[in-house]
């Protein structure tokens, strides 16, 4: 019995062994899976990385290139623009510069019919003073001969009267 003892304790132990080989085996290799789990894990989180910083890189690429672009149509819209309003703006000026020479025209014609009529106006003044001097001198001549005559009548009415004096 004790023989049979023995080797039943013989033949688990060996069992065990095997059992114990089987599960160290296994958890190596679960281990190694777990390892070889997180390498794989930190791979792709790596390369993840990687591929955000590499994707931000080309969106910040793109949209730099999105800007230039951007940039050259609305500097070429900004040019056309200020070509018109150059060219509004020349028209505007060379109305505005018809508009004061002919402005200039009319003024020089103006002074020049206001001299005309200034000379003509001193030329009728001095018509007139003329006038007003003839006529002073006629209107002095008559008044000079009524009074002469006046003088006349009367002293002849003095002496009349003088020499009638001693007759009353």
């Amino acid at each position: 019995s004790p023989a049979m003892a023995g080797s039943r304790f013989a033949a688990p132990t060996a069992a065990d062994a095997e059992l114990l080989l089987l599960q160290k085996q296994a958890l190596a290799e679960e281990e190694a899976a777990k390892a070889k789990q997180e390498l794989l894990t930190r791979f792709l989180q790596d390369k993840l990385s990687r591929e955000e910083q590499s994707s931000m890189c080309g969106l910040h690429k793109v949209l730099t290139a999105w800007r230039l672009a951007q940039r050259k149509t609305k500097d070429q819209e900004l040019r056309q623009d200020i070509e018109i309003l150059s060219q509004t703006f020349a028209r505007v000026m060379d109305c505005k510069d018809g508009v004061i020479e002919t402005l200039a025209r009319d003024l020089e014609e103006a002074e020049e019919q206001q001299n005309r009529a200034l000379r003509s106006h001193l030329h009728l003044m001095d018509q007139l003073l003329h006038l007003q001097r003839c006529r002073l001198g006629y209107l002095e001549e008559g008044f000079s001969a009524q009074l002469g005559a006046l003088k006349a009548e009367f002293e002849a009415e003095r002496c009349a009267v003088s020499g009638g004096e001693g007759e009353w």
